[in-house]
C-alpha cells in the first residue's frame, strides 16, 4: 500500500470529518513528517516547519503542484483543524511573523513511525484524545437551537431563518394563534421535521412532492383557522403569486384561511413591504406583541380612540 493510502486511512482511523481526508491533508502530513515514497514510516520526522516548505515537499516529491497562494487553503483546510485534533502544534508565534512554524506531535509521529509494526500508540492517542468528527458534531448540536412544537422539543439548525420560524411557534403563535397545532414547519436541514400529513388531508389539502409548504401551518380547532406563514429573511414573502400557488395546493380546504408574513426586524419588512399581497398579515418577531393588517378583515374590529 502506498504512502497517500495509508496517510488518507489513517486520518479516518483517528476521526478526522472527510474533508480532512483530503489530498491536501494527506500530503500536509506526509511533508510534516518528511515522508518521502521511498521513506520507510519508521524515518518520520516532526521538525518545525513553515507552510512553505510543506508545499516546496509536496510538489517535489508527489507529482503535484500547488502554487504559493494555496498556502492558505493547507491552513485552513488542513492545519488548523490537524492543531484542534492534537496531530501538529504550532510554536507560538505571531501568525504573521516570519519565525511563524508548524510540526507534529510526538504522539502523532509515534503512530506513523509504528504504522504496519504497533497499533499501541494509535490505541493510546484515540484514549487520550476525542475525535475531531464527535467535537465537531458536539459542536454543531450544541448550536442547535431548542423549540417545543405541540408540545414536544424540537431542535432547529442556527440561522436567521430558523431563529425567526422558532419565533413564529413560540411567540406568534401563543398571541395570535392560541390553542393551535403545529401541523408542518421545516428546518433548513430537515425539511420536513414536523408533518402532520392525516391532518392536512382530513382539512382538504392537496399535496405532492412538488408543492413547497408554507415555512409553518398552523390549526386552530376552536376558530377552524389555518394559519399559513412565511417565515422571511431574505426572499419569499406572500406576494400575489405565493396566493395562487397555496391556492392550488388548498382548493379543497373550507377551513378559514390567514396568510402572513413574518419578519425578524422592521428593517426586513420595509425591504418586502411593496410586494405583499392584500387580505394578508404582517408579524414582526422585534415587535411580537402588534400586526399589521393589509386591507384584511380577518383581525378587524373596534379600535379605543386615544
Amino acid at each position: 500500500m502506498d504512502h497517500i493510502t495509508e496517510t488518507r486511512e489513517l486520518l479516518a482511523a483517528l476521526g478526522l470529518p472527510k474533508p480532512q481526508q483530503s489530498d491536501i491533508c494527506v500530503l500536509t502530513v506526509l511533508g510534516m513528517a518528511n515522508v518521502k515514497p521511498e521513506t520507510s514510516w519508521s524515518e518520520a520526522t516532526n521538525e518545525w516547519l513553515r507552510i512553505h516548505d510543506v508545499i516546496g515537499f509536496a510538489n517535489a516529491n508527489y507529482n503535484v503542484s500547488y502554487a504559493e497562494n494555496s498556502r492558505e487553503t493547507f491552513r485552513k483546510q488542513a492545519l488548523h483543524h490537524f492543531r484542534t485534533a492534537a496531530i501538529v502544534e504550532d510554536n507560538g508565534k505571531s501568525t504573521n511573523s516570519p519565525n511563524y512554524r508548524w510540526r507534529l506531535t510526538k504522539e502523532f509521529v509515534d503512530i506513523l513511525q509504528n504504522i504496519g509494526v504497533s497499533g499501541e500508540p494509535l490505541r493510546t492517542f484515540l484514549k487520550n484524545h476525542e475525535r475531531l468528527v464527535d467535537i465537531y458534531a458536539s459542536k454543531k448540536q450544541m448550536e442547535k437551537m431548542p423549540v417545543n412544537i405541540n408540545g414536544q422539543a424540537f431542535t432547529f439548525s442556527p440561522g436567521a431563518h430558523n431563529e425567526l420560524q422558532k419565533a413564529i411557534i413560540e411567540e406568534f403563535a401563543p398571541r395570535f394563534a392560541p390553542n393551535s397545532e403545529c401541523l408542518y414547519v421545516g428546518d433548513t436541514t430537515e425539511k420536513d421535521l414536523v408533518k402532520n400529513v392525516a391532518k392536512l388531508r382530513e382539512l382538504g389539502f392537496e399535496i405532492t412532492l412538488h408543492d413547497k409548504m408554507p415555512d409553518v401551518v398552523l390549526y386552530r380547532e376552536d376558530k377552524d383557522w389555518i394559519y399559513f406563514v412565511e417565515s422571511v429573511t431574505s426572499v419569499g414573502p406572500m406576494d400575489p403569486k405565493r396566493l395562487v400557488e397555496i391556492g392550488q395546493m388548498t382548493e379543497n380546504v373550507t377551513a378559514g384561511m390567514i396568510f402572513v408574513t413574518a419578519f425578524l426586524d422592521f428593517k426586513t419588512f420595509k425591504k418586502f413591504s411593496e410586494k405583499l399581497a392584500w387580505e394578508t398579515e404582517v408579524w414582526i418577531a422585534d415587535m411580537p406583541d402588534h400586526m399589521i393588517h393589509l386591507n384584511g378583515d380577518k383581525f378587524l374590529g373596534p379600535r379605543k380612540q386615544p
